[in-house]
């Protein structure tokens, strides 16, 4: 997409079977999208696969309209609430933090696989604000879900899926990746639905312990409305939709910053260096360092720009017609904004291709903010998580490089290319986390 609007310019239509799209390209056309038309650009399309899967309800792939007012309004009080907004919650992630490098050193090490771990104190940060509880490393039945989560985030971007967004009546035939996403989603939405009883025992109504009980305080407070979207089932979705999207992209950020830290040991020892004398060898990272350590921050933003965790966001559509330079696009028009063209824009980055930390500093080696750095997107859909991800980045990311040092088991470079879906995360990999 990016090669084709060097082609075509910013902004050019693509027929998707039968569905009108279009792609935005570079920083300036999505932010005149996202931003400067910010209520028009904020709808969801009519996709077959989101209909199956959330009947357009829920909180991520909702319609704009009341039903994502009322459920993003919730969610971002929720996760004030509960998380961030919590003087003891950082001191939660530091304790997941402790749980998962006592994890890793039962490894001695040894070469392994770091995305069960990552995965699991990741998701275990948003279960505390959504469940009010945490899963450890051991529970299967949990784990399972967040891999069948995983997977479908693969399918959801495959030929497969693309067909029967295309022609809905393939949905009749008994294979394909669709029929697999289905079933994964069914079984996702079944345990969810007895994880839900089962942390909601007990309730005292109006005085909510996580966001299960906030929602089901919301669906009370609204059952005498006919119009009010809080129901049991949209509370499966919005459960589903917060823990892959607080899960997945966090989780392939930090696999991302463990590979390009052992594929540049130069890189990785600057960081060291830096956590070293500002927070020492032994005492628990905390966020009150973080303006303290530029050179951290410039590291874990280049791997959210080089990385492009989710490279073309989620994808938007017009809720009435519109022009953007001069371009007619009609109402409900699917628009692809291509994410990962905004952070290789040469317009903003010199040389994009090049993993380089230092773009993020000054001459004084300050960490400075950049506008086309982008990576929750914008606009009235951008990442409701971003807040929380960031905390949960440093924190994770800075504890982990203070106890270990990471290297590839006999000096070997795994595949650098990702794997394609709805995000982007690193081929399956082996590292050595060697104590320090």
């Amino acid at each position: 997409m990016r090669r084709q609007s060097q082609i075509h310019g910013q902004i050019f239509s693509l027929d998707l079977g039968g569905i009108s799209a279009i792609v935005l390209n570079g920083y300036d056309a999505v932010k005149e999208c996202l931003v400067h038309q910010s209520e028009i650009f904020a709808d969801r399309p009519s996709l077959p696969l989101f209909k199956k899967l959330t009947n357009m309800g829920g909180l991520l792939n909702s319609k704009y309209g009341r039903g994502w007012t009322e459920h993003r309004k919730l969610a971002v009080n929720t996760f004030r609430t509960f998380g961030y907004g919590q003087r003891s919650f950082e001191h939660k992630i530091s304790e997941e933090s402790v749980f998962f490098l006592d994890a890793i050193d039962t490894y001695k090490g040894r070469p392994f696989d770091l995305k069960h771990l990552i995965t699991n104190a990741v998701s275990n940060i948003t279960n505390l604000i959504i469940f009010g509880e945490r899963f450890t490393y051991e529970d299967t039945e949990f784990q399972h879900m967040i891999e069948i989560f995983s997977e479908n985030i693969e399918l959801a971007a495959s030929a497969s899926v693309f067909l029967y967004n295309a022609f809905p009546w393939i949905g009749i035939l008994p294979f394909g990746k669709h029929q697999q996403l289905f079933k994964n989603a069914a079984e996702v939405y079944d345990f969810l639905h007895k994880l839900i009883e089962r942390v909601s025992e007990n309730r005292k109504p109006q005085s909510p312990r996580h966001f299960i009980d906030a929602y089901l305080d919301e669906m009370d407070c609204n059952k005498n409305d006919p119009e009010s979207t809080y129901s049991r089932e949209n509370l499966i979705f919005s459960v589903g939709e917060l823990i892959i999207a607080g899960t997945e992209t966090t989780t392939n950020v930090l696999r991302w910053a463990v590979l390009f830290m052992a594929l540049y040991p130069n890189i990785q020892g600057h960081v060291q260096k830096e956590i070293d004398l500002v927070i020492g060898p032994n005492k628990m990272p905390t966020l009150e360092e973080k303006c303290k350590m530029p050179y951290t921050e410039a590291v874990l933003h280049e791997v959210l720009r080089f990385c492009n965790i989710v490279p073309l966001g989620i994808f938007h559509a017009t809720s009435k017609d519109t022009v953007v330079r001069g371009y007619s696009i009609p109402e409900g028009t699917t628009v692809i904004t291509n994410l990962y063209s905004v952070h290789f824009d040469e317009k903003y980055w010199n040389n994009p291709e090049v993993f380089f930390p230092e773009r993020f500093l000054d001459s004084s080696g300050q960490f400075v903010k950049k506008d086309a750095f982008i990576p929750f997107s914008l606009g009235r859909r951008h990442c409701l998580g971003e807040q929380l991800a960031r905390m949960e980045l440093f924190l994770f990311f800075t504890s982990l490089l203070q106890r270990f040092h990471l290297c590839f088991p006999h000096g070997g470079i795994p595949d650098l290319k990702p794997r394609l879906g709805m995000t982007l995360q690193p081929q399956p990999y082996l590292i050595c986390a060697e104590r320090r």
